[in-house]
């Protein structure tokens, strides 16, 4: 069974920035600029609520578990990672997830949706609109926009190995990976956490400026959905590798308030009503 669902409470605001040597106003740092564009007569752009999602449990998700479990070098997946479904249970955390989105208050109710292009993403935006849709919640056929930067973390040479393959066939790029931690490693051809949070940097300056004043829905990964909570709430490398793995179709969510986009719940999956998860 999973842990309990992990609540946060809301950040407090970081001291001012002192001037510089010149008398200026020192730069803020990028996340204000990120919540501050562009200002509308003096207060920041930014969605009214905004939720994030993980797709639902993936079939790549099903044979890893499994494959760690016995130890296993491989998994028989032989499709491009953009290209795995979700599995039964991942569809059925989908609808759970719908559900979840037709019982909030109205105002909450996400009326725009930005997705992954991947298949397991855009699965599980296409059944949790339909199921929200069904029960009246939001306009049948809401449109989802698909946005590359929210695309999984790139792997390189790594995508598709297990743990114990990588042991095994790049030791070297194992012990580099334990030395400088998922947030500056990157593999071959891959990927940094850093890297990830770059481009979802980049995807919320045109989220908050075309969504202002709306509820919004992400659909997204694990990855992306932990570097938005750290572009969001400003963190630090510690806090960061602290969390709990982001859980298929659980919700996090960040209400505007005070020029601020400031955390109101995170990681919960009660939703999925007793449903197991499991991480990548």
């Amino acid at each position: 069974m999973d842990p309990p669902a992990h609540r946060v409470g809301l950040m407090p605001d970081p001291p001012p920035h002192p001037p510089d040597r010149r008398g200026a106003p020192a730069m803020p740092e990028l996340s204000t600029i990120l919540n501050g564009h562009p200002p509308q007569q003096g207060r920041a752009a930014l969605p009214s609520v905004l939720i994030a999602t993980r797709h639902g449990q993936s079939t790549a998700n099903v044979e890893f578990q499994l494959a760690e479990a016995a130890g296993a070098l491989s998994v028989p997946i032989t499709c491009r990672d953009a290209d795995i479904p979700l599995s039964m249970q991942g569809q059925a955390q989908a609808q759970a997830f719908g559900r979840w989105w037709a019982e909030l208050p109205p105002a909450d109710r996400p009326r725009a949706v930005w997705c992954s292009p991947y298949v397991r993403t855009a699965e599980t935006a296409r059944i949790a609109i339909a199921q929200a849709a069904g029960l009246g919640a939001v306009p049948v056929g809401l449109p989802v926009r698909y946005d590359e930067r929210l695309r999984d973390r790139e792997l390189g040479i790594l995508e598709m190995l297990t743990a114990a393959a990588i042991e095994k066939r790049h030791p070297e790029e194992a012990a580099r990976r334990r030395k400088m931690g998922e947030l500056y490693y990157r593999p071959p051809g891959g990927e940094s956490w850093s890297d990830v949070a770059l481009r979802v940097r980049d995807c919320l300056r045109d989220l908050c400026a075309e969504e202002a004043g709306r509820p919004v829905l992400l659909v997204a990964h694990d990855t992306v959905v932990l570097m938005l909570r750290y572009v969001l709430e400003r963190l630090t490398e510690e806090r960061l590798v602290a969390f709990e793995p982001v859980r298929n179709c659980s919700a996090s969510v960040w209400r505007s308030a005070h020029d601020r986009l400031r955390p109101e719940c995170w990681n919960e999956t009660d939703h999925l009503a007793g449903a197991v998860t499991v991480a990548d």
